[in-house]
């Protein structure tokens, strides 16, 4: 099978660089608490004592990885054996020829996504790409299940206005990916001049004419299918909503939402 071998436990290897690096340690310890650093400097040991210890706890450390991964391989050996001849000689196939490290982490892995079916074995990912299909909602019967929120910012804003939410969508429903840009604008755009600059916003006569909700799709995108998105916005909100492909105003005038909302 294939492996990668392991190294052979071997003693610490000591530098000028390691004792330098331990004799700095202690000397930043000292120099992060100033008023204790008598008490700290009471519980360091030498540089002398930190290689020595080094030198007794390394080889356990490499021979402790050395047993886990023993371990792990006499269990992938185990789990190989208890398969039938013939899967047996497909899964030795498959570690041959699988693009994973020669780790027998990667080995149990593989068989446990063969044995909870994510792998085929007849057909492996790394020889048969699968079809990437698109998450399709045909026929949504809501804004909020054909759409999901994936952003949100402010737009606008100034001395007399407030800026406004500016909600971002995504979503397919057929015709295509789909992004959609959604904000609240002012039935009458004017109404914000008509505000005198030291008028509070509470007293002001914006908003008075109420507003609608702008729906910008950005994407290809069918009459049929944009008058869906604009009736499901519609159903998910109680102000007029007008939904237009990215770059067309010709559905933005004030008049067509007047005649919507009548």
């Amino acid at each position: 099978m294939r492996f990668n071998r392991w190294p052979r436990v071997e003693g610490d290897n000591e530098t000028p660089r390691k004792r330098a690096a331990f004799v700095r340690s202690q000397r930043q310890k000292c120099d992060k608490l100033p008023l204790f650093a008598e008490l700290i400097r009471e519980t360091q040991h030498d540089v002398d004592t930190e290689m020595a210890r080094c030198h007794e706890s390394w080889p356990i450390a490499q021979q402790r990885g050395r047993n886990e991964r023993a371990a792990r391989w006499r269990k992938a050996r185990s789990k190989l054996w208890s398969h039938g001849d013939n899967m047996r000689q497909l899964l030795r196939a498959l570690w041959r020829d699988c693009p994973y490290p020669a780790d027998p982490t990667y080995l149990l892995d593989l068989f446990h996504k063969i044995d909870v079916g994510r792998v085929d074995p007849e057909r492996p990912p790394w020889r048969f790409h699968p079809e990437i299909k698109p998450r399709v909602t045909l026929d949504p019967a809501s804004f909020d299940e054909a759409f999901r929120q994936i952003g949100q910012s402010k737009v606008g804003g100034g001395p007399k206005t407030i800026p406004a939410d500016k909600f971002i969508f995504c979503g397919n429903i057929g015709s295509g990916f789909l992004i959609l840009h959604s904000m609240v604008r002012l039935v009458e755009p004017n109404e914000s001049f008509y505000t005198s600059s030291n008028h509070r916003l509470r007293d002001s006569h914006v908003g008075r004419s109420g507003h609608w909700v702008d729906l910008e799709v950005f994407g290809k995108v069918s009459d049929e299918d944009l008058a869906r998105i604009e009736r499901l916005a519609q159903m998910a909100d109680t102000r007029p909503v007008i939904a237009r492909v990215s770059g067309n105003w010709a559905r933005t005038s004030i008049e067509d939402v007047e005649g919507r909302s009548v």
